[in-house]
Order: structure tokens, then sequence, then C-alpha cells
């Protein structure tokens, strides 16, 4: 048994073995793991699918899908990791098995979804940082999905290229050249203040959209 300072926060990994030990139907544990990921799921659900009226569901299908899969978690990658693969191969399969034409309208993109102010800024940061979440999803919504889910993986979801290349079924060499190629045209397309520069990284996807 590992002790922990009083004022040590709780890792997922200690939450994962409170939930092994915990009664039948005590589910405070994987309550508290969800809590912690529930915005970054439901956020890339939208950004890898483009499919915003489904991405509650699709978060919610996540979940479930972990719940039942977290006994036999055997940490061989951090939870965070395992749970973003699980996330990824669902919304990968409902592109997959769900084609008409769902692309969503940029404009329509932004006003279903509310920005989030960072509520320690300034009224002025403020405006320009919702102002700038509501253009990447902007652009994110544009991209094609063979170079918005990849770039969703690495740059959002801190996946290896090699875990994106098994991901999605594609080389390693593939999946290198659609990164790099979405980055570009995510840069190409951002279109940012000439004052501030392209934006070096994607931001936090829990920041950019509503919970």
């Amino acid at each position: 048994m590992v002790l922990r300072l009083a004022n040590e926060p709780i890792t997922d990994e200690d939450l994962v073995e409170q939930f092994r030990s915990a009664p039948v139907g005590d589910q405070r544990p994987f309550e508290t793991l969800m809590r912690r990921y529930q915005g970054r799921v439901l956020a890339n659900c939208r950004f890898l699918t483009n499919a915003t009226s489904e991405a509650d569901d699709l978060a919610q299908e996540v979940f479930i899908k972990a719940y039942f899969a977290l006994r036999g978690y055997q940490g061989r990658a951090s939870f965070r990791t395992w749970l973003m693969k699980i996330k990824a191969h669902h919304c990968i399969d409902f592109n997959r098995s769900f084609k008409p034409d769902r692309e969503l309208a940029l404009d329509t993109a932004v006003q279903q979804q509310r920005p989030e102010l960072n509520l320690e800024a300034t009224a002025d940061e403020a405006i320009e940082s919702s102002a700038r979440n509501a253009r990447v999803r902007e652009v994110l919504a544009g991209l094609p999905e063979t170079l918005r889910v990849p770039l969703v993986l690495r740059d959002m979801d801190g996946m290896t290229y090699h875990e994106i290349a098994e991901t999605l079924g594609i080389g390693l060499s593939a999946a290198k050249m659609r990164v790099k190629r979405g980055r570009e045209e995510f840069r190409r397309n951002f279109e940012p203040d000439p004052n501030a520069g392209d934006p070096p990284h994607l931001p936090d996807p829990a920041a950019t959209v509503q919970r």
C-alpha cells in the first residue's frame, strides 16, 4: 500500500484500484474518473466525427465501454492513454459506419457550441480567448477527415505516430504525413491576427467547446 500525503492529489491509477476493490455497485471511483475526462472526451468526439448532434451519445458510449473494460485494464499505458484509445476507436468506427452527408456548415458548428471563458482573465482577454477558440473549432471542422482525425489524435490526445497508425489501420509513414499535412492546413486556414502569429499547437479540446 502506497502512503499518500494529505494534500497529494489522487491519481487515475489510484482510482482504478479503488474501483476494482470497491463493493459491487459502488461507482464513485469511476464517476470521479468520468468527471476528470468528460470534457476532453466530449470535445474530441465532436472534433473526430464532426457530428455535433451525436457527440453526447458517443461520449456516453465511450464511458460505458470503459466501465465494462476497466477491470481488465493492465496498466501498460496510463489510464488517460487507455481511455483516449477507446474514444478514438469508437469515433473512428462511427465515421466508417455512418457515411451520409453529415459535415457541418462551419457557421452552424460555431453557433451550436458556446465558447467557455477563462474567468481569471480580464474582459478583453476573455473575449479574445473565446473568439480564438471559436476559430479553432471552425478550422478543425473544415479539415477533411483524413487530416482532422490524425491531427486531433496527435496534437490533442498525444498519441504516438505508432498508435495513430495502429488505430487508423495505416502505415507509420502515412500517419506522419497526415499529421504534417493536417498541421499545415490548420495553420494555413487559421488566419490569425497578424500580430499574434500562428498557433504552435492545438489547445486543450475541453477548453474549446461547451461541455
